[in-house]
């Protein structure tokens, strides 16, 4: 029999000091009775002696401090796991939101998991296909990586999202896909833009959906990656199949910790958020990978938005240590009408020559990765000095390189959001726009790959 406590000695925003508890554990589940007899959830975040401070996943509003009992669990937040999830909607805290039949869990885990043992790591080597050229062609995404994609407010983010769970895919057909998508702390059209979408284009078949509105509890956006990395381990490491995780948008993740961070009197770091941000985020990026003698793999595309555009931000700044490169969204691009308004010459992905090449995607693909970085980087230089100078300042080669970039930005880049291109069409795109530089500037392409591919 669970003790029950009626010791409520104080309410703080989302927290609440519980005094004179006994063998209370660190993160251990709370089940609150209030004097209406609704119950409501919290877990433990700190224990002091015989106090404990408890984060309330519902609020505090309406909590009488004299009639509200108090029960430990003994246990920590879980999520009943099971290949049931896939196709189905969840709140942020694991609740089935979307009027479909009880989950029958297979087991229950604990959401905080673990981060990945290094050295049970697996190097992260083979291709995974967004159907985004500017992705797959350019910043190739490799299954175990976590590849953040960096936007602004109210730069297109969500449309990419939706786009890459739309079409993102394996090459091989006989391993199981699936996508756990996060949405964190946006608002009810959002919500309903991710469901129509998924819905309508049958994404919503091979993936699992945790949504948490900008109305909810704060402390719900923090359990919310948390639920679904849980699924994705269970389904990447207990069902072998490869799982891309997204999660949009971890700005808001970020906002939460700071809220209840500021509700516990900690003292702030950098711009308010807590000394311990680059750590908590360490322990969801982590949780992405392969491991050894396991044909799952769990791949991360976290999405955040950087407050005023700015990169130096702390969680940009922070993401950026622990994952391997980034996508970032261009306001000047998207003011272009560019679709998806990727910025090319900032954007990276660290592990992208790991899974390109032949019997992966294709043989030529690192050289014309390459010379087409290259090329762009020379054109948008050519440009400025077409504006400046003129056309009569600029060699021959120099117009060849501007009329490249503009090209490149209109056919390449701006290839729409519903719009699915294979590796091929993307190489093969690649190779057309190419075309347009003299050969003799195509310093970074094997000449028997010219020879095949472009004579």
């Amino acid at each position: 029999m669970l003790k029950e406590y009626k010791t409520v000695s104080e309410v703080v925003g989302p927290l609440m000091l519980i005094e004179g508890v006994e063998g209370v554990n660190f993160d251990e589940l709370v089940d609150i009775k209030m004097q209406t007899g609704e119950r409501r959830r919290g877990r433990v975040i700190e224990i002091n002696k015989d106090n404990a401070m408890v984060q309330l996943f519902e609020g505090s509003t309406g909590i009488n401090l004299k009639s509200t009992s108090v029960r430990f669990l003994g246990r920590p937040l879980e999520l009943g796991v099971s290949e049931d999830m896939i196709g189905r909607a969840f709140n942020g805290l694991g609740e089935a939101i979307d009027d479909g039949p009880e989950i029958i869990p297979e087991e229950k885990r604990d959401v905080n998991g673990v981060a990945i043992n290094p050295v049970s790591r697996d190097y992260p080597s083979e291709f995974i296909q967004t159907g985004i050229s500017t992705i797959d062609g350019l910043n190739t995404l490799v299954r175990g990586q976590k590849l953040p994609i960096f936007s602004g407010n109210g730069l297109p983010h969500n449309q990419v999202a939706a786009q890459i769970a739309r079409q993102a895919k394996v090459l091989s057909n006989d391993e199981g896909f699936a996508v756990v998508f996060a949405a964190i702390g946006i608002t009810f059209e959002e919500a309903q833009f991710f469901m129509d979408d998924f819905r309508k284009t049958g994404a919503l078949d091979r993936s699992v959906l945790f949504m948490n509105l900008a109305d909810d509890p704060a402390i719900e956006r923090l359990s919310t990656p948390k639920m679904a990395l849980t699924a994705a381990e269970y389904l990447a490491f207990e069902k072998d199949m490869q799982v891309l995780v997204i999660m949009t948008d971890m700005t808001n993740y970020a906002e939460a910790l700071r809220e209840v961070s500021a509700a516990r009197k900690e003292v702030p770091g950098r711009r308010g958020y807590p000394g311990y941000l680059y750590t908590d985020l360490s322990t969801i990026y982590e949780r992405a990978g392969k491991l050894r003698g396991k044909p799952g793999t769990i791949t991360q595309i976290p999405i955040l938005s950087m407050p005023e555009d700015d990169i130096t931000h702390p969680i940009p700044d922070l993401t950026g240590y622990i994952t391997e490169g980034q996508i970032i969204l261009d306001r000047e691009l998207y003011n272009q009408g560019v679709e998806p308004p990727v910025s090319i010459l900032p954007s990276l992905s660290r592990l992208k020559d790991k899974g390109i090449g032949d019997k992966k995607t294709r043989e030529d693909h690192a050289d014309t990765m390459n010379q087409i970085y290259a090329a762009y980087a020379s054109g948008v230089d050519a440009r400025e000095l077409q504006k400046i100078l003129g056309d009569s300042a600029l060699s021959e080669a120099d117009l060849a390189f501007a009329k490249f970039a503009k090209e490149f930005e209109e056919k390449y880049i701006n290839q729409g959001y519903y719009t699915n291109r294979s590796i091929e069409e993307t190489l093969d795109l690649g190779w057309s726009l190419l075309k347009l530089i003299p050969k003799s500037e195509l310093k970074r392409i094997d000449d028997k790959l010219i020879e095949k591919y472009l004579d």
